[in-house]
C-alpha cells in the first residue's frame, strides 16, 4: 500500500510539474507573439529583407565643342533565379524544354565555353535551386540586346528566372585626353580627382533603391518595390578638343626629346578666362608619359625669370625706373650679403631696362629691387598682394594649390630675401597663378579668374551657366601697362632677347622665358644636384591678345635642354602656330585704314598668264628673267616689271616661298614639285608650314594660311 501510494505521488507531481512547464511555455509563447511580436517581426525583415542602393546614371562630361571627355557606359550583370515558380512549374518543363537551345545560344554569344559546359552549369544550378546564381558579369549593351531574344530569357523573368542588373561603368572616350583635369570617377567617389570630384555632387544624380529578400544564400530582388534613382546632370567644360589636343602632343614631343620629368602646358582665352587645354604630363619609371598629376594647378615652384614681370611692373608703378634707365649689370655676377646671384650671359653691363627684361638679368633685377625697396620691404610686397600673387586663385576644381609669398617681418625674411624674389626665387606659385599676370597684361590690365565649366545641362539644356569672372579691372596704371607690354615684346623681337628665336613673321607674340634652378630629391642647389625648370608665358597675337599661354617643364638631370627659351618656348610656339591657323587666321581681317593696299601691287604667277593679263589691258612691261615658268611682279602707275621667281626644271629642288600667291598658283606649283598641299582661310598665302629653301620629299604635306 505503502508502495502504491509513493508511485502515485510521484506521478501526481510529475504530472504537476509537466502542467506548470506547459504553461510557462504556453505563456512564453503568448508573451512573444503579442508582447514582443513586433520586435521580433522587425528582427525577422531585417534579416531577410533589405533595401541596396540602386546608383543613377552619372552624368556626361563634355568639351566645349561639344566632344565626351568623360562618360558612363553601361554595362550589365546577368543573375539567373532557378527557383522562380515558373521556371520549376510542371516539373521543369519549361526548363528542359529550352535548355539545349539556351546552352547553344549562349555558347556561341560569349565564346568561353563549349555548349556542353553550359548545359552542365544550367542544371546544376536548377537542381540546387540557385537563387540567385551569377551567370555572366559586365555584358556590352550589344550582347545585352542579344541575350534578350534568346529562347526561355525571351519569356519573361519570372518564367525564365533571368534577372539582369544595370551598372555605369566610366569611360574617358579620349584617353589621356586633359585626363587630370576631367578626373578619375572610382566607385569610392571620395577617392575620384578633377571635375569628377568638385562636381560629384551634380554628376552623380539621385541615388535610388530595390528591396531585396535573401533567400537560399543570396539577396534576391522583390518585384514592384524599388525607387527608380534620378540621372546626373551634364557639364559642359571650357576646354576645346582641338587645343587640347595640340597643346599635349606638343609638350609630349619635347619631353620625350629632352628626357624632362614632368611638365604642363595651359592655354587660356584671354578676354574671359576660360581655360581652353591643360595637358599635364609625368615620366613613369618605365620611362613613359602620361597625365599623372596636375601640375599647371596643383604644383607651386619657385618660378625663375617669368616672375620678373611682377617685379618690373611694382617699379614702374612706384616711377623708381623707367623702361629706358639704365641698369649695370656689372659683367652679369654680383655678391647680396654674402651670396652670389648671376646671370646666364657673363660680361654683360650698362644697359636700360627693357634690354635687362629681354635679356633676362637676375643682377639686374636683384639690384633694382634691392636698391629701392630694401629700407621698404612692405611696398614691394604689397604690390605682390595687389597683383593676387599671394592669393588662390578660385580655379573650380578641388586640388589647386595655394601660392606662398614671404612677408617682410616673418622669420624666414632675411637681407637676401628681395634680391632673390625680385628674380624669382624665395616665392612658391603654381603656373596657373603666374598665368593670371601675364593674362591680364594681355587683357589691359583686367585680371580674369580662370574657370574649366562654362554650364551645367539636364537633358541637353542648360540649368546653371557660369560667366567671366573680373578679379581685378586695373592691375596698373595704362602708362606702366603699355610699357610692360613693350618689354614682353621686345624679349622676341629683340635680337638679343632670350626669346628671339621664337619669333613668327606671320603674327606677334609677347612674352618672357624662365629657367630657375630647382633642386633635386631635396638634397640642396649644389653643383652636382641641381636641375632646371624650364619655363616659357605669353601671349598672342601681340596687338590683339586671343590666347595666352604657360609652359612649364621640369628638366631631368639627364636632360640635354635646360633653358627656358629652347625648351618651352618652342612647346608655345607650336601650340601658338596651331591655333593662330586653325582658329585666328582664319577669321575675317579687321577693316584695313584707308590707303592703298600695297599688297595688290606685287604678286606672283606663270609668266604665260601674267602676259596674257597685261596684254589684254594693254599694260606695258618687260621681263627680267631670263629662265624659268614663274614671275614675280611689281605693278607700278604705268609700267609693270616682271622678275624671276623659281625655277622648278633643274635637278635640286627646294621648298619655294609661295608666301603672297594666290591659292591656285601657289597650288599649282607645289603639288607639281611632288608635295601634298593643305589649305585654311582664303586669299593670298600668308603662311607655310615648310620653310622656304629646305628639303622635302615627294607627297611630304605642307599647310597653307590664307589671309
Amino acid at each position: 500500500m505503502d508502495v502504491k501510494k509513493d508511485i502515485l505521488w510521484r506521478i501526481y507531481l510529475c504530472f504537476l510539474g509537466i502542467i506548470v512547464l506547459g504553461t510557462i511555455i504556453l505563456g512564453r509563447v503568448v508573451y512573444i507573439q503579442r508582447v514582443q511580436g513586433a520586435y521580433w517581426k522587425k528582427m525577422s525583415n531585417t534579416q531577410h529583407l533589405k533595401y541596396m542602393d540602386i546608383n543613377a546614371e552619372r552624368g556626361t562630361i563634355y568639351s566645349e565643342d561639344g566632344n565626351m571627355l568623360s562618360t558612363s557606359i553601361p554595362v550589365f550583370d546577368v543573375y539567373v533565379d532557378f527557383g522562380a515558380d515558373g521556371l520549376r512549374e510542371k516539373n521543369g518543363k519549361r526548363f528542359y524544354d529550352n535548355l539545349d537551345s539556351l546552352s547553344i545560344a549562349l555558347a556561341k554569344l560569349f565564346k568561353d565555353a563549349p555548349v556542353s559546359s553550359y548545359r552542365k552549369l544550367l542544371v546544376a544550378g536548377y537542381k540546387n535551386q540557385d537563387r540567385y546564381y551569377p551567370l555572366k558579369k559586365k555584358i556590352s549593351f550589344e550582347e545585352y540586346t542579344s541575350l534578350r531574344n534568346f529562347p526561355l530569357v525571351r519569356q519573361g523573368r519570372n518564367k525564365s528566372g533571368f534577372i539582369v542588373d544595370v551598372r555605369d561603368n566610366r569611360v574617358n572616350p579620349y584617353v589621356l585626353l586633359a585626363n587630370r583635369t576631367v578626373g578619375l570617377s572610382r566607385g569610392d567617389t571620395s577617392k575620384n580627382v578633377g571635375l569628377e570630384r568638385s562636381y560629384d555632387s551634380v554628376l552623380k544624380g539621385q541615388t535610388g533603391s530595390r528591396l531585396m529578400r535573401y533567400m537560399a544564400g543570396a539577396y534576391v530582388p522583390v518585384d514592384g518595390a524599388q525607387i527608380e534613382p534620378e540621372n546626373g546632370k551634364d557639364i559642359i567644360t571650357t576646354i576645346d578638343t582641338y587645343m587640347q589636343d595640340v597643346a599635349e602632343n606638343a609638350l609630349m614631343k619635347m619631353m620625350v626629346a629632352n628626357n624632362s620629368l614632368h611638365g604642363t602646358c595651359i592655354v587660356m582665352e584671354t578676354q574671359t578666362g576660360k581655360i581652353k587645354a591643360i595637358a599635364n604630363l609625368g615620366r613613369r619609371t618605365d620611362g613613359e608619359y602620361i597625365e599623372d598629376y596636375n601640375y599647371g594647378l596643383g604644383r607651386r615652384t619657385e618660378p625663375g625669370s617669368v616672375f620678373k614681370l611682377a617685379t618690373l611692373i611694382s617699379l614702374l608703378e612706384d616711377k623708381y625706373v623707367d623702361t629706358g634707365s639704365i641698369v649695370d649689370c656689372e659683367g652679369g655676377r654680383k655678391v647680396f650679403y654674402g651670396l652670389h646671384i648671376t646671370d646666364s650671359h657673363l660680361g654683360e653691363h650698362e644697359m636700360t631696362v627693357k634690354e635687362a627684361f629681354a635679356r633676362s638679368s637676375n643682377v639686374a633685377f636683384a639690384k633694382m629691387a634691392d636698391e629701392y625697396y630694401h629700407n621698404q620691404p612692405m611696398r614691394f610686397y604689397n604690390h605682390l598682394h595687389a597683383l593676387r600673387l599671394d592669393t588662390a586663385t578660385g580655379i573650380d576644381i578641388v586640388g589647386a594649390a595655394s601660392p606662398y609669398i614671404k612677408k617682410p617681418g616673418s622669420k624666414y625674411w632675411t637681407k637676401t630675401t628681395l634680391p632673390f624674389m625680385a628674380h624669382g626665387y624665395e616665392e612658391l606659385v603654381t603656373p596657373l597663378q603666374l598665368l593670371m599676370l601675364y593674362n591680364a597684361v594681355a587683357n589691359n590690365g583686367k585680371m580674369m579668374q580662370p574657370y574649366l565649366v562654362n554650364s551645367i545641362n539636364e537633358m541637353g539644356r542648360p540649368i546653371k551657366t557660369f560667366e567671366p569672372k573680373v578679379l581685378i579691372d586695373k592691375i596698373c596704371s595704362d602708362e606702366t601697362l603699355g610699357k610692360v607690354k613693350g618689354c614682353l615684346m621686345a624679349v622676341l623681337q629683340s635680337e638679343h632677347g632670350t626669346g628671339h628665336a621664337l619669333e613668327t613673321n606671320v603674327y606677334n607674340i609677347a612674352g618672357k622665358t624662365g629657367t630657375a634652378v630647382t633642386a633635386m630629391d631635396n638634397r640642396g642647389y649644389n653643383k652636382g644636384n641641381k636641375i632646371y625648370q624650364s619655363a616659357f608665358m605669353g601671349y598672342f597675337p601681340a596687338e590683339n591678345p586671343k590666347y595666352s599661354i604657360a609652359v612649364v617643364i621640369q628638366n631631368g638631370s639627364d636632360s640635354k635642354l635646360a633653358y627656358g627659351g629652347v625648351v618651352s618656348g618652342p612647346v608655345f610656339r607650336e601650340v601658338a602656330d596651331k591655333i593662330y591657323a586653325e582658329r585666328i587666321g582664319s577669321e575675317p581681317l579687321a577693316q584695313l585704314p584707308n590707303g592703298t593696299d600695297s599688297s595688290a601691287l606685287r604678286f606672283f604667277g606663270l609668266k604665260t598668264d601674267l602676259n596674257k593679263i597685261l596684254t589684254t589691258f594693254n599694260y606695258p612691261s618687260s621681263d627680267s628673267a631670263i629662265a624659268g615658268s614663274w614671275r614675280s611682279t611689281v605693278l607700278n602707275y604705268n609700267y609693270a616689271q616682271l622678275n624671276s621667281a623659281y625655277n622648278t626644271t633643274g635637278p635640286v629642288k627646294k621648298v619655294p616661298d609661295v608666301t603672297g600667291f594666290g591659292l591656285k598658283d601657289a597650288v599649282y606649283l607645289l603639288e607639281n614639285m611632288g608635295l601634298k598641299v593643305e589649305v585654311k582661310g582664303q586669299g593670298k598665302v600668308i603662311y607655310q608650314s615648310l620653310a622656304q629653301n629646305t628639303d622635302f620629299h615627294k607627297g611630304q604635306s605642307i599647310n597653307l594660311q590664307l589671309n
